[in-house]
């Protein structure tokens, strides 16, 4: 379902999903003594359906924002801004010379001005979109799918603890508006009563480099470790490990973990050494290749299947 919706995105540019007001509610809820004081920039593709403008207009002064900022996107006219500024109790429309792409100068520029960029970027255009974000040093809280871990890009910057994954979403899936012109063939859709289009979209994530508590706390392990139970592959020096509460705690070695695993990780329980993917040519990872040449995801002993990409993650505190 995930992967047919975002295909699509990526072929017709239908980008325009819009978040719930209560998914946004649940992760910001996380953050607010970041807001004080800052300029937030929501690149939209309308404000006027955007609920990420309406939760920070509706939260400005609780907020205690310097200045809301959202552009519309159009695609082949100009288009415009908004703006709420502290002390100004009128919003402040003004024209956009260029279509409000958040790549164009006039964005760009906003984006400069900005402290905290938060949004629902284009999945078609998540790898450069979090590019930017990085070029330009802004903290950010924005929506993905969880496969974008896999990404080359996404995932060096996992690895270096610049990014990691919000609080809210751990599992299931999510439910997003789409445009009225927006085709409805997949299971997991709606029409309400006012004839608003809704999509269920499974494997979303909200991805941020902003800090919470939680991100802290430990996973608890349970479970120990067997040869049986915890196989190693055949291309690497490493134990498969099919589920994050099966990590067994008394494994001092390398193990092989799904993605899912970013959702409970924290950075001081343990280290992250690579992913198995070809794209990964780190020095660690190609040291736990069993032959240089075998670069697949990862094939368990004994089966000829490979794995999706794992992790392969190393508990803080044991002999590297």
């Amino acid at each position: 379902m995930t992967t047919e919706l975002l295909s699509k995105a990526r072929k017709n540019k239908a980008d325009e999903f819009y978040t719930q007001l209560s998914d946004i509610e649940k992760e910001l809820g996380h953050y607010k003594e970041y807001f004080n004081g800052k300029v937030v920039f929501c690149n939209c593709d309308d404000p006027a359906e955007s609920n990420f403008w309406r939760y920070f207009t509706l939260n400005f002064g609780f907020l205690g924002l310097k200045k809301l900022i959202a552009t519309h996107y159009e695609t082949k006219k100009s288009s415009y801004k908004l703006e709420m500024v502290s002390g100004i109790p009128d919003t402040i429309r003004t024209l956009l010379k260029q279509n409000g792409d958040f790549r164009s100068p006039e964005c760009v520029d906003i984006l400069m001005e900005a402290d905290i960029v938060v949004t629902n970027p284009p999945f078609s255009l998540f790898r450069e979109y979090v590019a930017q974000l990085m070029d330009y040093d802004k903290k950010f809280i924005i929506i993905g799918n969880v496969n974008a871990i896999t990404y080359k890009e996404t995932f060096q910057l996992i690895k270096d603890d610049k990014i990691w994954l919000g609080q809210s979403i751990h599992s299931g899936d999510r439910e997003f508006r789409v445009p009225e012109d927006y085709p409805l063939n997949a299971a997991g859709n709606r029409i309400d009563e006012n004839g608003n289009k809704f999509l269920r979209i499974k494997g979303v994530r909200w991805y941020t480099n902003l800090e919470y508590k939680e991100r802290h706390e430990n996973i608890i392990l349970r479970k120990k470790y067997s040869e049986a139970d915890y196989p190693k592959y055949n291309n690497y020096d490493a134990i498969n490990v099919d589920k994050t509460k099966d990590i067994p705690m008394d494994y001092e070695n390398v193990m092989g973990v799904p993605i899912t695993f970013m959702d409970k990780y924290n950075p001081d329980q343990f280290r992250i050494i690579g992913i198995t993917a070809s794209s990964d040519k780190s020095i660690e990872v190609e040291m736990l290749r069993i032959d240089p040449n075998h670069r697949n995801r990862g094939i368990v002993h004994g089966e000829d299947r490979e794995r999706y990409a794992r992790i392969l993650i190393k508990r803080i505190g044991e002999a590297q």
